[in-house]
């Protein structure tokens, strides 16, 4: 699979992208990471955009992300808010794991709101629906529809096999 070739293919895998913790608020649209490739103080920084930045990518498709190397002398991220204000969080010397739980606390969507945009999100009842498992198992139950032809036999200008006939 053409996929699974390169450094740690486990990151394109679609379980690996499902299992990101961080969605950010609704209200952030731009969020950047300023980072240097070499420096001790860069080590957590590099890891977390290898590591997490797929991750929020995919758990946020209307939210641009870029990455700027070696234009800044300490690592930091900065999101930008649909209002035009900025937040900026310094990372500098903290590990991958640490960026993403201080992420997850100020710009990340807390459980609670998550909950309640999944049940949200899940189908919910409508009267248009029909078939196993809805409130009605055939069109024909609505008002106004052509009865079920196993019943009633549909009239023969309605039946393709007569179409041409006349």
């Amino acid at each position: 699979m053409p996929f699974m070739i390169g450094r740690a293919p486990l990151r394109r895998t679609l379980n690996y992208l499902n299992a990101g913790k961080l969605v950010l608020k609704d209200k952030i649209k731009v969020f950047s990471v300023a980072y240097n490739i070499i420096g001790q103080n860069n080590a957590g920084a590099k890891d977390f955009v290898f590591w997490y930045l797929p991750q929020i990518q995919y758990k946020n498709p209307d939210v641009q992300v870029a990455t700027l190397k070696n234009l800044t002398p300490t690592p930091f991220i900065k999101c930008y808010l649909e209002d035009g204000k900025q937040i900026l969080v310094d990372i500098d010397n903290k590990s991958k794991e640490e960026i993403l739980e201080h992420l997850l606390h100020t710009i990340g969507k807390s459980k609670d709101v998550l909950e309640a945009e999944a049940i949200t999100a899940e189908k919910k009842d409508n009267p248009a629906n029909f078939g196993a498992g809805c409130e009605r198992a055939c069109m024909c139950e609505i008002y106004g529809q052509v009865p079920c032809s196993g019943v009633v036999p549909l009239p023969k200008v309605m039946r393709g096999k007569y179409k041409n006939a006349d």
